[in-house]
């Protein structure tokens, strides 16, 4: 009973966002498919599905001047009215040169749709309750992605009715959140950038987001055309995507709360170098059934790697740069994801869809050398340890709700400030 007490001034907004991802990780496979069966070669593939990943990280500076100017609600109707044309404008015009500029245009109005989203959220919760509600959140997130891969059942891609389910999905979003009684809140002022002072003490964290961005941004792309060309049907491709999905949503906790109660960049290397022997091994499943569960133990792993890395980063940082070095870590994380699929794609071309998890394993690989660099030649003093938080790419209102329950238990000591200062000074002892 409590804990849908919890929920109530919050459950339109999760109906919203549970449908809005639905439409969205529909489209997003859906999309991969299509070009496939319409020729489009791997290397165009990539380009096309790149202009998500840009599209969202401009949003992540437009989104607040424009929710400021037009209201949370005007807004949400505003950008999902725009998601729904542009999906079914990739309908009408079957080329990939048109369909790059939709996906620019469609990311940064979805990252703006999550922006609106995850500030109410963040505003309705009560202080005490929103590492419960985030958590909440994250389960919805992926369990309306993982759900989504399965709507591909219901037609083929080669036909229109899938685009329409996803604009009906997008347009079905708009009803629980703009029949809310709820007022709506203030959205605050985008962190500023701290990325040069990050990577001067925190090089591991930030090169751990944006490579965990190069490898998931390539999964997320290039992953059903990897299905497809290894015989998978619509309904196989679709389990693909759902048992990586999946993986991660079951696996993130453990592995992150295991993260808390030891060396978390210790956990980390075993983490990444797991994930990289999982996607070399990818390559000579010898049954259909095998590589599912390849791609869930490796989904479990791959998709801890961000929200770890963001714990690694807070456990480096002044109370009041959390906000702002976490947003910085997430458009890292975009960037990588933006180069990802035409890294992916390009490697798919020359030597086939197995480049694909061998591009994963590269990634990983280099992202294990690193860390096993960085921990041989400093090791930073531990003052205290972050919670891990299960995320996948948000906004950074989402930052927000992670940490604003659990800053005063941690900081209010002065000591605190006192070891993060001889921390930093002890890193650059070393390293020099």
């Amino acid at each position: 009973m409590r804990s849908l007490a919890m929920l109530r001034p919050v459950k339109s907004i999760l109906y919203s966002v549970a449908l809005l991802l639905l439409g969205n990780g529909l489209l997003n496979t859906l999309l991969t498919l299509r070009g496939t069966s319409e020729g489009f070669s791997t290397t165009l593939l990539g380009m096309v599905m790149s202009g998500y990943f840009v599209g969202f990280i401009c949003g992540t500076w437009v989104s607040g001047r424009l929710i400021r100017r037009m209201g949370h609600i005007r807004t949400f109707g505003f950008c999902a009215s725009i998601c729904a044309t542009m999906a079914l404008l990739h309908l009408v015009f079957v080329n990939p040169w048109v369909w790059l500029p939709l996906r620019i245009v469609y990311g940064l109005s979805f990252i703006t749709l999550i922006t609106v989203i995850e500030s109410w959220l963040n505003s309705q919760a009560a202080s005490h309750e929103r590492g419960r509600i985030f958590a909440i959140y994250m389960v919805v997130n992926l369990g309306a992605l993982a759900v989504a891969q399965q709507l591909l059942r219901l037609s083929s891609p080669q036909g229109f009715l899938l685009f329409v389910v996803i604009a009906i999905l997008i347009c079905w979003a708009l009803l629980p959140i703009t029949l809310t009684r709820r007022v709506q809140p203030n959205i605050s002022d985008r962190p500023k950038s701290s990325l040069r002072a990050l990577l001067g003490f925190a090089p591991l964290a930030v090169a751990s987001a944006a490579l965990s961005g190069l490898a998931m941004g390539a999964f997320w792309s290039m992953t059903p055309v990897y299905a497809t060309l290894l015989g998978f049907d619509i309904g196989g491709v679709g389990l693909v995507m759902s048992a990586a999905i999946v993986g991660g949503a079951l696996l993130q906790l453990p592995i992150g709360r295991f993260s808390d109660r030891h060396d978390r960049p210790l956990v980390m290397i075993w983490v990444v170098l797991g994930a990289a022997v999982l996607a070399a091994a990818m390559p000579f499943a010898p049954s259909q059934e095998v590589l599912l569960g390849l791609y869930f133990l490796w989904g479990g792993l791959a998709f801890s790697l961000y929200p770890l890395a963001v714990a690694q980063l807070i456990d480096q940082l002044h109370p009041d740069e959390i906000v702002a070095g976490s947003a910085d870590m997430l458009v890292m994380h975009g960037a990588g994801c933006a180069v990802a699929p035409l890294a992916a794609g390009a490697l798919m071309h020359a030597v086939g869809g197995h480049g694909l998890p061998l591009y994963i394993a590269s990634v990983f690989i280099l992202l294990g050398g690193y860390a096993l660099y960085r921990r041989r030649r400093v090791r930073a003093l531990k003052t205290h340890t972050a919670h891990f938080e299960p995320m996948v790419q948000s906004s950074t209102e989402a930052l927000s709700m992670m940490f604003d329950d659990v800053q005063p238990d941690l900081f209010d000591d002065p000591s605190f400030y006192e070891a993060q200062e001889r921390k930093r000074l002890a890193s650059l002892l070393r390293e020099g």
